[in-house]
């Protein structure tokens, strides 16, 4: 999470969603980031630390988008944008559609764990409370190479 907001392009923020993963990656964690941003801005950013904090929610989307929160003071994120290396879970869609992103932008599909194209779809439920419009397929193989080389590392 970033303790001061930074100044930034929206095509450099997918760029920094890379340097969290890559980072998660170092860790020993599953190679996925995010990064906020609104106006230019750099609100929150973080790459997944689910083992390193022994949290189940401490995804990537989930600790930058608190750092955001903390970083304007509120729980709604309204005109922000989120940058993220991989199509979030139905948790973390949840928590984008309760933050009120405006836009999602990510990186490569997951057939097995995503709930934005695959999966559950929360964004087409008519239950869903806000959705944000959606932007997948940024920079998808080189997203897809990382989390393919994480795993092969591993088995």
């Amino acid at each position: 999470m970033m303790s001061k907001p930074q100044p930034s392009s929206a095509p450099d923020a997918m760029a920094l969603a890379f340097d969290e993963a890559k980072a998660a990656a170092r860790r020993g964690e599953v190679p996925v980031g995010a990064v906020v941003l609104r106006d230019g801005v750099v609100l929150g950013r973080a790459g997944n630390r689910t083992l390193e904090l022994k949290d189940p929610t401490a995804h990537a989307e989930m600790l930058a988008l608190r750092g955001a929160c903390e970083a304007i003071g509120s729980e709604r994120l309204i005109g922000c944008d989120l940058y993220v290396t991989l199509e979030p879970c139905p948790m973390c869609a949840a928590a984008i559609s309760f933050a009120r992103i405006r836009r999602l932008y990510f990186g490569a599909g997951d057939p097995k764990g995503g709930a934005v194209e695959n999966g559950v779809r929360l964004y087409e439920s008519p239950t869903c409370h806000h959705v944000p419009e959606v932007y997948g397929g940024l920079r998808e193989t080189e997203a897809a190479a990382l989390l393919r080389e994480f795993f092969r590392e591993r088995r």
